[in-house]
């Protein structure tokens, strides 16, 4: 299995780390030929209005964008989260936009309001994940295809749609890596069965078409399949 960790900005060395530790050797990747071969991809955390600009500068939101479509799995965190969604909130900026979800910048204050606490993720298993919340988005709306993983209070934090996945807290950031081996065994591997036609492609049971949305930044809007 190949992964590779974006390495525009954020917490790619301990997202490295916690890869290791589940036995797969990640690559960074900073360039859309490192793209090519890979099973999955995780897009850290750090700011979002940059990681969006470094990925139109470098040329990597289309080429990130079709290697979905083809069937690479995605997993979002903190930022990654935004850079997932089809729709940020009072923002205007460049975005994958590959999960059909809305999210809000910020939705937990500024850096000093920065916390952790235990999430109740029932596809991990009954013990508590502990998550680390900083200058963390939430999950405004989710669409009919995506599964509400897990919620801090009324706050939706953890989302899946096929083979892809965006948490808004930091998983990295601890020793618990079942987060990380879920991405591996359930999304990757969702995304490697995939089944390619000229239009979309199937992840998981959600059939994803593309269509130019004049209406909305992201490039695509999502509709269901058979």
């Amino acid at each position: 299995m190949e992964i590779g960790v974006l390495a525009l900005q954020g917490a790619v060395r301990e997202h490295l780390n916690s890869l290791a530790v589940c036995g797969v050797t990640a690559k960074p990747v900073k360039t859309r030929i490192e793209l090519d071969g890979l099973n999955g991809l995780i897009v850290p955390g750090g700011e979002s209005t940059t990681v969006g600009k470094l990925l139109v500068r470098y040329g990597m939101l289309e080429p990130i964008k079709l290697k979905a479509r083809e069937g690479m799995a995605v997993f979002g965190t903190c930022t990654g989260l935004i850079m997932l969604a089809r729709e940020i909130n009072g923002y205007d900026q460049p975005c994958l936009g590959l999960m059909d979800i809305s999210v809000k910048r910020n939705a937990f204050g500024r850096q000093i309001n920065s916390f952790e606490t235990d999430l109740s993720i029932p596809v991990l298993g009954v013990e508590p994940l502990r998550a680390v919340f900083i200058r963390s988005p939430e999950v405004t709306t989710a669409g009919p295809d995506t599964e509400i993983l897990a919620r801090y209070e009324e706050h939706i934090v953890l989302v899946r749609q096929g083979c892809f996945l965006a948490a808004a807290f930091h998983p990295e950031l601890t020793p618990d890596t079942r987060l990380h081996r879920y991405f591996l065994q359930e999304c990757c591997r969702s995304g490697s069965d995939a089944a390619l036609d000229n239009r979309g492609h199937r992840c998981g049971n959600l059939v994803i078409t593309y269509q130019k949305d004049t209406a909305s930044r992201s490039d695509y809007r999502f509709k269901e399949g058979g």
